[in-house]
């Protein structure tokens, strides 16, 4: 018999996503527009407590601002990456020019969007990232007494 796990019922929404952002206008910006596409959403406002909720809250993708009150998001991208994680990581900040690009996507970031941004060009760029990492729960399957991750 193969079995595979059903989801929770949060694990089948859009997905996870952690918000690191310190200016509280952007943070309900987001978070309104992130709800409304069905996603889950968590924000944190600077980047110590991001890591923390990171490491609670398991998001699918993290959506990160560089200028961060307590250290810089490059740092909060690098400890995210240096404690194997995975996880996407979007970083969308008003640092413009291909210099700073280079050193978000070089620091460990999936993509980099500056501000002020589009929002059909942000949930693009979410919906692409996600798409590359596979489901929650899909990765357990069971025959008998044969379990495969």
């Amino acid at each position: 018999m193969l079995t595979i796990p059903a989801m929770a019922e949060e694990e089948q929404s859009g997905g996870r996503i952690l918000v690191i952002e310190d200016d509280e206008d952007i943070v309900d910006v987001l978070r309104r527009t992130l709800r409304a596409e069905g996603y889950e959403v968590r924000a944190a406002e600077d980047g110590g407590s991001g890591l923390r909720v990171s490491s609670e809250f398991m998001p699918d993708l993290v959506v990160l601002d560089l200028g961060l009150p307590d250290m810089d998001g490059l740092e909060v991208c690098t400890s995210l990456r240096e404690g194997d994680s995975d996880v996407p990581i979007l970083m969308l900040t008003a640092r413009e020019g291909t210099e700073n690009r280079v050193t978000g996507l070089d620091s460990g970031a999936d993509d980099y969007l500056e501000k002020p941004y589009k929002r059909e060009e942000l949930l693009a760029r979410i919906r692409a990232l996600l798409r590359r990492r596979p489901p929650r729960g899909s990765a357990m399957i069971t025959v008998g007494d044969l379990r495969l991750n």
